[in-house]
């Protein structure tokens, strides 16, 4: 081996090496814990290395996926590390998709074999008959206490893949998100280091693990000697358990739940132990909802711009100050990232002129799984393409203006249009369908449906859509326009932004 190649491998830090190295240093120290059930970082290290066993003896290698389909537990996170040890990659499902997108993403990655929790077994057998599948619980426990630990280093390399996200396309449908070793090892070194977080502070994993903010986080926690709390779902008295008991670093709290999240400390009285940091996405929440839990935390609120494929860069370092209802949230370029604003034909904008986002930097992802036009496509130029727009001020701050693709964020969940389109033009007698975002409250924006039909009502409407899609899908209106009326361009395609101006001023404001 050259010297060239040592130097190389010697900077070949992974996931799994990383983990394996606070195990050393403190072994007794909690990694993982759910409810009363706590694994140290000795214990993590030890069940990884006999699932990576396990899962080597299946077949499973450097290159191969695996699918996961589960709940918040601890198993999802050591699944994770286990496969990371071998250089396979874990295709995260998302637990609220209906079978056919279950198995339109399982289709996509082809994986070894898919793990999953038995609620997700019971509720999506018909789509997982046909596959191998190995199921948390008593027998899974048995294997794994039986199985030959998996001996020496992780044989990942820092561009081997280490989680597949799904992040749907501008047709609605899913694509793989490729994140690297390297790219989550950035990810939790530019989170530290831009948000000021130290690296012993908990982390409250209660989002979806199968999504970015709580995976990149969980996973940048224990890299850096943290605990991992992990809670299923958005459910207020344990989160405020928690809260009362551990000191957090970053407090993650979506649109949607940032006011009841405030409720809860107020109604219960519950003092923090500490939270350094709150909030994530605070443009699609009202301003008093950030004043009220800031204050109640004793906290400031994060005020972040990134994505999947990106972490949380480009934008990262900004903060809003504690018991500040905000009227503009302007964003802070991380410290670890390059970033333009540009005009459909790829040149620079000035300052004040708005542009579409394009980024580079160590927390990118590596594409798109099976996509190479589309990875092409929006790393065009040898930058990252984010499909947002936003303009830069001249003090350097920048501010989300709108999306170059038209998308809804509802609750944290991308919602594409063109999904909602197809389920409704379904239905007998539809001529034509548009979705358009609504601000609401709550979720920070909501979909609401325009369809042009020649007789019939909504309900049936409705009950197709709630029959056929997530409910943070269904539309929470139809409003029924005549045919033709939908304004259009002059090739035909559908003005959608014109479309969300028939909503009433109030309603079709930007948040």
């Amino acid at each position: 081996m050259s010297a060239t190649d040592l130097v190389t491998r010697a900077a070949g830090s992974t996931l799994a090496g990383l983990v394996d190295a606070r195990a050393r240093m403190h072994p007794g120290r909690t990694a993982l814990r759910h409810g009363s059930v706590r694994v140290t970082y000795a214990d993590l290290e030890d069940r990884t290395r006999r699932l990576a066993g396990l899962l080597a003896a299946s077949g499973v290698g450097r290159g191969d996926r695996v699918a996961l389909l589960s709940e918040n537990r601890i198993e999802y996170l050591e699944v994770v590390l286990a496969a990371a040890r071998l250089g396979a990659a874990v295709a995260t499902q998302s637990t609220r998709a209906t079978q056919d997108e279950l198995a339109g993403c399982l289709d996509l990655v082809a994986p070894h074999l898919v793990i999953c929790s038995p609620q997700q077994h019971a509720r999506q057998g018909d789509v997982l008959a046909e596959r191998p599948v190995w199921t948390f619980g008593p027998e899974y426990e048995a294997r794994l206490a039986a199985a030959d630990p998996f001996p020496g280093a992780p044989q990942a390399e820092p561009e081997d893949i280490a989680v597949i996200l799904y992040t749907s396309g501008t047709t609605g449908r899913p694509k793989g998100a490729c994140v690297s070793h390297r790219a989550e090892i950035a990810r939790a070194m530019a989170t530290r280091a831009d948000l000021n977080l130290p690296g012993e502070d908990a982390f409250v994993a209660w989002s979806p693990l199968h999504h970015m903010g709580a995976l990149d986080n969980s996973l940048c926690t224990l890299v850096s000697g943290g605990t991992v709390v992990l809670v299923d779902g958005f459910r207020v008295d344990e989160l405020l358990a928690v809260l009362a008991t551990e000191r957090i670093g970053w407090l993650l709290v979506m649109p949607g739940t940032v006011g009841r999240l405030a409720a809860g400390l107020r109604e219960s009285g519950t003092r923090p132990a500490g939270v350094r940091l709150c909030g994530v996405m605070p443009d699609l929440v009202p301003p008093a909802e950030i004043a009220a839990l800031t204050t109640l935390l004793d906290a400031p609120y994060a005020d972040t711009f990134g994505s999947t494929e990106t972490g949380c860069p480009p934008c990262s370092a900004g903060v809003i100050p504690i018991g500040e209802a905000p009227g503009t949230f302007r964003k802070v370029q991380s410290a670890f990232c390059e970033v333009r604003l540009v005009d459909p034909e790829g040149h620079d904008v000035p300052d004040g002129t708005p542009g579409e986002i394009c980024m580079r930097g160590p927390t990118l992802f590596s594409g798109y799984f099976d996509e190479d036009a589309t990875t092409a496509a929006d790393f065009r130029d040898g930058w990252f393409h984010m499909g947002d727009v936003l303009v830069r001020h001249p003090d350097g701050t920048l501010s989300f203006v709108d999306r170059v693709k038209y998308m809804i964020k509802s609750g944290g969940e991308n919602v594409y249009p063109v999904e909602i389109e197809r389920v409704l033009q379904q239905v007998p007698g539809v001529v034509e369908a548009c979705v358009v975002r609504r601000p609401d409250a709550t979720w920070g924006e909501v979909p609401v449906a325009f369809v042009a039909r020649k007789a019939g009502s909504t309900d049936d409407l409705l009950a197709h859509c709630r029959a056929v899609l997530p409910g943070h899908k269904v539309p929470k209106e139809i409003r029924l326009v005549a045919p033709g009326l939908m304004p259009r361009n002059t090739s035909g395609k559908l003005l959608r932004h014109e479309v969300e101006r028939l909503l009433s001023p109030t309603e079709g404001s930007r948040p």
